[in-house]
């Protein structure tokens, strides 16, 4: 058990926590929000024992051992493997004393240091290391390459697996979902929930939240305060708090019309019955949450956006990719004023290439692409954050824009992004990853563009922010592609889904739960392979036939599961069962519903077990990404 009493936590002069406790049982799994710049990650260099405490006591067993999720890594010429396997120190001492044994020719200790290689795991750890690869997104053939070899995004994810690698007590992880794609982050969720150690995780995404942790501790106004429950719990206790304070009610009357006229428009627009239900149920819930951000510092619209042609963008048999070697090739789309389009696709399929297409900042290798003569894109992509001019201000990064406003005017509305005083006139080189991702949005919003193009625009955004930028999308009459692992981003923003794979982009007809049921079938486009003929393919068909049905039968009861607490939950917004008389029947209710999700659990597991078995099964070949 970790225990904290009345401490107070200092950056320079300024405290970060003051006078807060904190107890966390062992076995708990933990989401630790707030703002960026609260203090979260000076918190858990606290539990890493790498600083102490200003005031109070920190008490954390002696014997657990600790495993964190290191931000940076240098370009080490190590094979990337041997990185993650020397996340497990324990391991490397038990391979050392083999070695030492052997060189002394003492058979009594080279029969020891076998045992204790034996107990550490030694004669399957390769194979482990390179499973956890595997589920981040490496490649058989990459993961011997030096880490030297990899991109700043591609390093994080390294030093993901060799957290994950450290057999530990207590978990300690900062964003684990930055720089992950969908399928990485399904299998982190998977990989977490069946952690059997203490997670403590810092993350602002709400569907991962919900899905990996049992409890939320809240850092806000200098106080650490801990709720039951999973993130949308914490949504609804925080919306209820905020609601008796009668100086917000009237913006949270604003909120709740502006997402109630969205949802109507999207209503009126969706012709996808089955797809379409799934986004306006994704939208009712961000309507029923949006009082617990009501008191959120940020708060940004996008101007009206110009008129252009119809279409903004027509691909017409475009191939793109790097020199001569197409990643993708005959790609016949349109995008129209108005449109809201999500890109889905496996990891190093091409989207971020198809994202440089739509924006011209990549030539088409063959084929046209014709712009509207009043197109006026808005470009969002991470390595755009480093391109700010350190030595500027974020005035200044504005006024470069060329759009004429007045001083105030422009502090007014960099006040949106949360830049007040002399941080809106100061150079942004000490700028933290979040705050250079607001910048990077400002400047996009400021341009008043009328097509978006957003390659995973969420990354380093705390939750305030995410919700912001979410009510600004929404509120948004341009065209609008994303890229993003967050669900809830695409979800609740997005109206139509392309899928890039294979090589190709085509139009797909489902929400994420379907894209969830496309990535374990069919083999052809898992896999890119071609159909097999005659024998094989009756063989193959005749394997996959039974383990296919088993993710089928799965998916069907995560949806019974998913429709019955469905119903549940809208028995227990009844008011009438919170009284004195109702108790018994609420707390049958209660304990109904804690069954049911207990179920959804299992069942979730048993989809992702049965759809790993499919996986294997169609031996997909190696996805390889620009960024190796």
């Amino acid at each position: 058990m970790i225990q904290l009493r009345d401490i107070t936590l200092r950056r320079g002069l300024e405290p970060l926590i003051e006078h807060s406790s904190l107890t966390v049982h062992a076995g708990s799994r933990l989401g630790l929000i707030g703002a960026n710049g609260a203090g979260k990650s000076t918190l858990f260099a606290l539990l890493r024992g790498e600083i102490t405490v200003d005031a109070g006591e920190v008490s954390l067993p002696a014997d657990w051992r600790v495993a964190h999720l290191a931000q940076e890594t240098p370009g080490l010429p190590v094979p990337a493997i041997e990185h993650v396997l020397d996340g497990d120190t324990r391991l490397r001492q038990a391979e050392a004393e083999v070695a030492a044994a052997e060189q002394s020719e003492d058979g009594t200790r080279i029969g020891y240091a076998y045992a204790n290689l034996e107990a550490a795991g030694g004669y399957d750890a390769q194979a482990r290391a390179s499973a956890l690869m595997h589920g981040l997104g490496f490649a058989a053939e990459v993961q011997s390459q030096p880490v030297s070899a990899f991109s700043g995004g591609w390093r994080v994810r390294l030093n993901l697996a060799r957290a994950l690698m450290c057999p530990s007590d207590l978990l300690l992880l900062d964003e684990p979902t930055n720089h992950l794609d969908l399928e990485a982050v399904l299998w982190l969720e998977q990989w977490l929930k069946s952690y059997q150690g203490t997670l403590i995780m810092i993350a602002h995404d709400r569907d991962f939240l919900d899905a990996v942790v049992t409890g939320i501790v809240h850092l806000e106004h200098r106080k650490l305060t801990s709720y039951a429950g999973a993130y949308s719990a914490f949504e609804r206790q925080r919306a209820e708090r905020l609601a008796q304070q009668q100086a917000l009610y009237e913006r949270q009357q604003r909120e709740t019309a502006h997402m109630e006229a969205f949802i109507n428009r999207f209503r009126a627009k969706a012709t996808k019955a089955r797809a379409a239900q799934s986004r306006i149920k994704a939208l009712e819930r961000m309507e029923q949450v949006a009082p617990a951000h009501v008191d959120s510092p940020f708060s940004f619209a996008f101007p009206a956006p110009p008129k252009a042609g119809n279409p903004l963008l027509a691909l017409d048999n475009v191939s793109l990719g790097h020199g001569d070697t197409a990643i993708l090739s005959g790609i016949r789309q349109t995008l129209a004023p108005g449109d809201r389009i999500g890109l889905l696709g496996p990891n190093g399929a091409g989207k971020s290439t198809l994202v440089r297409g739509l924006a011209g900042t990549l030539e088409p290798i063959s084929g046209t692409i014709q712009r509207s003569a009043k197109l006026a894109v808005g470009y969002f992509a991470q390595h755009q954050l480093e391109q700010l001019d350190a030595q500027a201000s974020p005035v200044l990064h504005l006024e470069r824009l060329g759009r004429r406003a007045e001083p105030q005017q422009l502090r007014d509305f960099l006040g949106g992004f949360g830049f007040h005083g002399d941080q809106a006139v100061g150079p942004v080189a000490d700028f933290s990853g979040g705050e250079k991702a607001r910048l990077v949005l400002a400047m996009l919003v400021w341009q008043a563009p009328n097509l978006l193009l957003l390659d995973e625009p969420s990354n380093h955004l705390d939750l305030e922010m995410r919700h912001a930028l979410n009510l600004a999308l929404q509120g948004f009459e341009g065209a609008v592609v994303v890229v993003s692992h967050d669900r809830y981003l695409l979800e609740t923003t997005v109206a139509d889904y392309w899928l890039v794979a294979g090589g190709q982009v085509e139009r797909f007809d489902g929400d994420l739960q379907a894209y969830r049921q496309w990535l374990a079938r069919p083999a052809e486009r898992k896999s890119g392979k071609p159909r097999q003929s005659g024998k094989a393919k009756s063989s193959s068909e005749a394997t996959l036939r039974p383990l296919q049905r088993r993710v089928d039968t799965a998916v069907a009861q995560l949806e019974a599961l998913d429709e019955a607490i469905e119903t549940l939950d809208h028995r227990l917004a009844d008011n009438a069962l919170y009284e004195a008389a109702a108790k018994e029947a609420l707390a049958e209710l209660l304990k109904e519903s804690e069954g049911l999700r207990a179920d959804r659990q299992a069942a979730e597991a048993e989809w992702m077990a049965a759809e790993e078995a499919l996986s294997a099964a169609l031996r997909p070949s190696i996805l390889e990404t620009d960024e190796f």
